[in-house]
């Protein structure tokens, strides 16, 4: 990703260790073996580039492999309050 030289910093991974390590539950589906941390408030909108607080477990590349949903294509750059997140894997299969 050009010119985000902080996603490979030594702080922004330990900080996504932490977290994946504490849970592996997705923020958007809600399924577990998330692979990937996003920025809950994103960096774009004035959020801490390697807080923890501000990373949350998320599905990334691969996908979720419950639903198949790439979560973190799905959230880019909106916040939480922005989105409707999924209650089932129902509501995913059921369209928007």
């Amino acid at each position: 990703m050009a010119g985000r030289a902080d996603l490979t910093s030594y702080a922004y991974r330990k900080a996504r260790a932490r977290v994946l390590a504490e849970s592996d539950v997705c923020i958007m589906c809600g399924h577990g073996q998330a692979d990937a941390t996003d920025h809950v408030i994103p960096v774009s909108k004035g959020g801490a580039q390697t807080d923890p607080d501000n990373l949350a477990p998320i599905h990334g590349v691969d996908g979720c492999p419950v639903c198949g949903r790439k979560c973190n294509n799905d959230k880019g750059n909106k916040s939480l309050a922005e989105l409707t997140r999924l209650v089932t894997s129902r509501d995913w299969y059921a369209g928007p």
